[in-house]
Parts: structure tokens; sequence; C-alpha cells
């Protein structure tokens, strides 16, 4: 099984970071108003960043740290992700 750490972002422009067992699925719930308190009300959310990992530890591990960041840190973050892919 393989865990994700994700970000997205939601319609009001504020962030929410997550993990998850099925990237797919989630963002289909959180875009359904379901699953995170925070996004019930913010939805329709854009996937902006995802890590990929081989343990619900790790990837929980990551998300406490993603979290402590500030917002102009995960907007580095994601910024990243596309600097790599160019």
């Amino acid at each position: 099984m393989r865990f994700w750490v994700y970000i997205v972002k939601c319609k009001d422009g504020t962030l929410y970071t997550g993990y998850t067992n099925d990237l797919y699925k989630r963002i289909q719930t959180h875009n359904k108003g379901k699953g995170a308190k925070y996004t019930k009300t913010r939805y329709p959310v854009l996937l902006v960043y995802s890590e990929e990992f081989e343990t619900k530890s790790e990837a929980m591990k990551r998300e406490y740290e993603i979290k402590q960041l500030k917002r102009v840190d995960k907007f580095g973050l994601i910024r990243s992700i596309y600097q790599k892919t160019k």
C-alpha cells in the first residue's frame, strides 16, 4: 500500500494539507463537500502538491512537518515541484 501527503488549494485561496492512501478518491471526497471539516465549506479544491510514501507513519510525519510551515514556505514547496518538471 502507498500513502500520499497532499496540499490542496481551496476556493477561498487557503491551503489544506492532509494524508491518504487513495489520493484520487480523497480529492473527489473533498470536492463533494465531505471529508475534512476544514474543506467542507471551501470546496472545490485543487490538488497543488503531493508526495508519495511507503508507510502511513512516514506520510503522517511529513504531513506534520508541512503543517508547521508558514504559508509562504508552503507556496515555495509547491513552486519547487513545478520547477523540477521544467
